[in-house]
């Protein structure tokens, strides 16, 4: 942690980021009263599944902290989740863990490890819930020829704060779905970085986020091309609504030297629902190397399209309904792309309450719908 300097909030990687709610995840004065828990809620499946100390040999491979508190989170957890799926197996079913939050006022520090073998083919969830304080970081890695789908459920209660880096290792010719749904949660910042070292490696990350009153939820997604002939794409849709909602997006694609052939494109968008909440979107692009195939980002913030409203109100339908409508049309392209019908469902049925009950605990809400996946 002493190799980063104490960040002021001007610096680029924190000049959005609400520094003073971290609750002393940044100048070390947070004290782990515990490690997140974590359990099983799919047991019918060759996934090996331990609850191991923090030096043990699952953990460490691909993690690369980048900021203060993931080397926090590094140094401090003292027992992480390690699943990982055997070479040559196909999970037919998704496997699904649970991370739980300490309680209000604790603090905890964890780490999951997630390792699809050789040419593996499996669907892996992971629940957050609960209280607290909890900062990790996540190793996702995909031998020769895996296939791993893996989706990440942020649903904590209303006080929590969440503060997560996923270090990714993507062997030759494996393929990622990396998905992030953030519906829940006081303060919660995930920094996903993709790292393509090995050749033909391929990679789609999407994400989801609503911000509802006083939620800040933060993304920083990046797409490291090192090795040649690699794919990644990378889509965010946000929405924010209520007083002081806010959500941030920035995402980053690094084309190095030696990615030839390389096949980037990053996209975000954001719909702001009522008058005080507000959305950031930063796309930064570094290309080191003309061989590409293609290398492309964009971005738009809008406010909720009125004559759409009125276009669908016109022909009898409520209010109430067409703004249902018109937001599972914007957040259908990420929630399809899930990979899981019931849990693309209990999404959709957790923003559409999210909607319907404005002013009420938000993220109570979306944990009590999502509690059902």
């Amino acid at each position: 942690m002493e190799a980063f300097e104490m960040p002021t909030g001007r610096e680029e990687e924190w000049r959005y980021t609400p520094l003073a709610p971290l609750r002393g995840l940044l100048d070390g004065s947070a004290l782990a009263t515990d490690n997140g828990l974590y359990g099983r809620e799919a047991s019918d499946s060759p996934v090996e599944v331990r609850v191991a100390p923090s030096g043990d040999a699952a953990f460490g491979r691909v993690v690369a902290p980048a900021d203060r508190i993931a080397a926090q989170a590094w140094r401090r957890f003292g027992h992480g989740l390690s699943v990982s799926i055997p070479e040559d197996a196909v999970l037919e079913a998704p496997a699904s863990f649970v991370v739980t939050g300490q309680g209000v006022g604790r603090t905890a520090f964890g780490h999951v490890a997630i390792h699809a073998g050789r040419n593996s083919r499996a669907t892996i969830i992971v629940h957050y819930r609960g209280s607290g304080t909890y900062a990790e970081n996540v190793e996702v890695i995909l031998d020769e020829g895996a296939d791993l789908n893996v989706v990440f459920l942020n649903q904590w209660e209303d006080d929590a704060v969440h503060v997560s880096a996923h270090h990714t290792g993507l062997g030759r010719f494996s393929r990622l779905r990396h998905t992030v749904v953030t519906l829940g949660g006081s303060l919660v910042r995930i920094s996903p970085t993709l790292t393509f070292s090995e050749p033909g490696a391929s990679a789609d990350h999407n994400g989801l986020c609503f911000a509802n009153d006083g939620q800040f939820f933060e993304h920083r997604p990046v797409a490291d091309h090192v090795g040649p002939r690699c794919s990644s794409n990378i889509n965010y849709k946000c929405a924010a609504h209520g007083d002081d909602a806010r959500s941030v997006w920035i995402g980053n694609a690094l084309i190095r030297a030696g990615a030839e052939g390389t096949d980037s494109y990053q996209a975000n968008r954001n719909i702001l629902l009522s008058p005080g909440a507000r959305a950031d979107a930063v796309p930064n692009m570094e290309i080191e190397i003309g061989d590409i195939q293609r290398a492309g980002h964009e971005s738009a913030t809008g406010r909720f399209d009125d004559e759409q409203l009125f276009y669908l109100m016109a022909r009898g339908i409520t209010e109430h309904e067409a703004r249902r409508l018109v937001l599972r049309g914007f957040f259908n392209e990420v929630i399809r792309r899930i990979g899981v019908e019931s849990v693309e469902e209990s999404v959709r049925d957790a923003i559409e309450s999210e909607l319907e009950h404005v002013g009420r605990s938000p993220s109570r809400v979306a944990a009590g719908v999502l509690d059902r996946v």
